[in-house]
């Protein structure tokens, strides 16, 4: 007999299996029906067995947003233009979430993910605003201000159609021009403080190529 594993892992239960299950549930459901109760029912086993892997209903929500920022690309450290890899990042970043759209609202009201996917992209994107000139204490409010536009453009995005939008309502094609149009302004403001990082931040929207519109 194993006396050395927990209920959890006794039930033959993996954190995998635990998020993708709870994924399914918050689809189909939304956050209302996304219990600790119910998601065990899904995984036919009993709540107690779910606390090996989650602590609470916050914290499994908590690792369901960092988990789907797995999704994002990142470049590798050498990437030889930081505005080129700061604009793939973050427009990565914006096609991950707005894969996930029933996510998009959690992300706002947890504001952002707080995991080890979270941090890794904070760190990368961090060193990029470094490499391209923008010093502390302004990379760190550049990164959240760079947060903050991409979940908000998501989150305008997600209910719109895919195309034929109007002037009113644009389609979701329109918006990802938006985004990136945007993105390349936001990356030159960002550096107007700072003369070393012009040449930089600028060169992103002049080197930035484009992208098929999203069907």
């Amino acid at each position: 007999m194993d006396h050395g594993r927990s209920p959890g892992h006794r039930a033959g239960l993996t954190h995998a299996a635990v998020l993708s299950a709870a994924r399914e549930l918050l689809a189909e459901h939304g956050i209302a029906g996304l219990t600790m109760r119910m998601l065990a029912a899904r995984l036919d086993v009993a709540p107690n067995a779910l606390y090996s892997h989650v602590a609470s209903k916050t914290a499994l929500v908590d690792a369901l947003l960092d988990d789907v920022l797995g999704e994002v690309a990142v470049l590798t450290p050498s990437v030889e233009n930081p505005a080129l890899g700061l604009h793939q990042l973050m427009t990565s970043t914006y096609d991950v979430l707005v894969g996930h759209a029933d996510l998009v609202p959690l992300y706002l009201s947890r504001q952002g993910a707080h995991g080890p996917n979270a941090l890794r992209l904070g760190e990368v994107t961090l060193d990029l605003l470094r490499r391209a000139g923008v010093p502390e204490p302004t990379a760190s409010d550049a990164l959240r201000v760079l947060i903050v536009y991409t979940i908000g453009f998501a989150a305008f995005t997600r209910h719109l159609p895919a195309t034929g939008g109007s002037e009113r309502r644009p389609s979701a094609a329109e918006m990802q021009s938006s985004f990136e149009h945007g993105l390349g302004w936001l990356l030159a403001g960002i550096s107007d403080d700072h003369p070393d990082a012009q040449s930089h931040l600028r060169f992103a929207s002049e080197t930035e190529p484009k992208r098929p519109a999203r069907k």
